[in-house]
């Protein structure tokens, strides 16, 4: 009896043994970059076996049943779950599309489609990229790709998007239905761009405005087109929003800070128990280093985001507005493995130039505390209550001018804005959670495509489109048709259904450079932010 609850635990703790020690042995390489890391080759760890690593070699040797990939992944990503929330193990079949993200671009045709009544319909064409150099247009439908019929075959997104990617200058035949006839077309595939930045204009005659979405290897390069596109209208002070901004590549961020803060300040440390403190410093001349600057953040806002907005704040060189960040502080790299998979380890963490750290608390137990943290916020009051939107127990911090700053769970705003309420009602939620939104904003704009395009910005489309009625009566009426009934919704609800049917349309025109426009023209934190630059 006694030797069988020996075995008992032994298959308890099999699984978690054996995933330490396939951890411990995979392969380390080269540091990509900050946070979001990639390395190359092998590393095998010195020192003789210990016992965790001959239980593996002993399961590999004797086990029933051969040993899975996928077991393997599971047994990974179990362990790492003991450590922290973002240590990661990556599948291979996952890693292309996490690196692209990061990279900031793929190889691909350029277009934007959707997938309505299972036929994939071309909603946006990448502006001189591949499809428009070959013809395609907004409207268009596909059917077949190469030899693969896609229309009427319940095709997917990702087997679309698996057909039409692939190595760069490869070809590829596409069968288009447009306006009832078909057509072929060959497109030459290519480098499409994911932008991370989301829109830069003008909000007044001398407030620029620029909105990142991410950090990626190309944000940095996107961030300065902006900015001197925003010095050829004469701006004089600038609202950066990062509402929303999970983070990216530190060195992104880093850079872009050296743009706002003058000399050699500091601007983030990283430092682990096996990783020696390195700092990051401004070491070039700053193109805006001397104009009023307000920084947007809300509770996904998070890690190089972060660290941007900690630097700014410590040096007092910008007013924060918005409600606490997300509070990730750890420093992941990404190191590849023999097999096509990635580990992301988690290695040390940020402090900002005060030496405060932004990561808020998490344990080790797996009980979801971590990941339900945003909805605690919602559910205790800390989205619309200025007074508890704090860090509990935070370490009081001060910045250079003397004002107390608090570590330990994210950055606060110096400026708090409530959360919206009135967006999340049931009866918005019904209406945004089907597909029913998308496809009408679709098919309005093909057929008011010359009405549409007329206006020259999103924010010429928001001040003088005054079809707004006749745009809800159109909506209702398709939604009736979807089995979607609206016309009973309160005005509220109306209200902002049409500014949200707006938006859409001034993304399907302008991508979302156009959404942005038409968003922030009655949104509270953009307001405060312009009061803010204004004192």
């Amino acid at each position: 009896m006694h030797r069988n609850s020996n075995n008992k635990k032994i298959q308890v703790w099999l699984p978690l043994l054996f995933a330490l020690v396939m951890v411990l042995g995979m392969t380390l390489g080269y540091l990509l970059r900050g946070n979001s890391s990639q390395t190359r080759g092998i590393l095998m760890l010195p020192g003789k076996r210990s016992p965790l690593q001959e239980v593996v070699d002993l399961v590999n040797a004797k086990y029933v049943d051969p040993i899975t990939d996928t077991l393997n992944g599971d047994m990974a990503q179990a362990m790492l779950a003991k450590l922290d929330p973002h240590s990661v193990y990556i599948p291979a079949v996952d890693l292309s599309e996490i690196n692209e993200d990061l990279q900031g671009n793929f190889q691909g045709i350029g277009v934007e489609f959707q997938i309505f009544n299972d036929t994939v319909n071309v909603i946006n064409v990448l502006q001189g990229g591949p499809s428009e150099k070959a013809g395609l247009q907004v409207g268009d439908k596909f059917v077949k790709v190469g030899d693969s019929l896609v229309a009427g075959n319940k095709i997917t997104n990702a087997r679309i998007r698996n057909l039409l990617r692939g190595p760069g200058a490869s070809k590829v035949l596409v069968t288009i239905m447009r306006n009832g006839k078909l057509l072929q077309f060959t497109i030459n595939r290519g480098l499409i761009p994911i932008p991370s930045i989301d829109a830069s204009y003008k909000l007044d005659s001398s407030t620029g405005y620029i909105r990142i979405n991410k950090f990626s290897e190309t944000t940095y390069e996107e961030f300065m087109a902006s900015l001197e596109k925003l010095q050829k209208q004469n701006f004089s002070q600038l609202v950066l929003d990062l509402r929303g901004n999970g983070g990216g590549i530190l060195t992104e961020a880093v850079d872009i800070a050296d743009e706002f803060l003058d000399g050699n300040k500091l601007i983030v440390y990283t430092q682990g128990y096996k990783m020696p403190r390195q700092e990051y410093r401004c070491k070039r001349d700053g193109i805006f280093e001397k104009g009023k600057l307000v920084v947007l953040v809300d509770e996904n806002t998070a890690s190089a985001s972060e660290v941007l907005t900690g630097a700014l704040q410590d040096w007092d060189r910008a007013t924060i507005i918005g409600r606490r960040s997300f509070g990730k502080g750890l420093v992941q790299e990404q190191y590849d493995l023999s097999d096509g998979a990635a580990l992301r380890l988690t290695v040390a963490r940020y402090y900002t130039p005060s030496g405060r750290s932004i990561q808020k608390p998490y344990t080790h137990d797996g009980n979801g505390d971590y990941g339900n943290d945003l909805l605690k916020r919602y559910q205790h009051g800390e989205l619309v209550n200025a007074d508890s939107n704090k860090v509990q127990n935070g370490k009081a911090y001060q910045t250079k001018s003397g004002r107390t700053v608090y570590g330990g769970g994210g950055i606060m705003p110096d400026v708090f804005v409530p959360f919206d309420t009135s967006v999340v009602s049931a009866s918005v939620n019904k209406v945004l959670s089907r597909t029913t939104v998308s496809n009408f904003v679709y098919q309005y704009y093909v057929q008011n495509k010359n009405e549409l395009t007329a206006y020259h910005s999103g924010v010429e489309f928001a001040q003088k489109f005054n079809k707004d009625e006749d745009l809800w009566n159109a909506f209702a009426n398709f939604a009736s048709k979807d089995s979607l009934a609206v016309n009973s919704i309160s005005a509220k609800d109306k209200d902002f259904l049409k500014d949200h049917l707006k938006a859409l349309l001034g993304r399907q025109i302008w991508r979302n450079e156009g959404l942005y426009e038409i968003l922030n023209a009655d949104d509270e934190m953009i307001k405060k932010a312009l009061e803010a630059v204004k004192k």
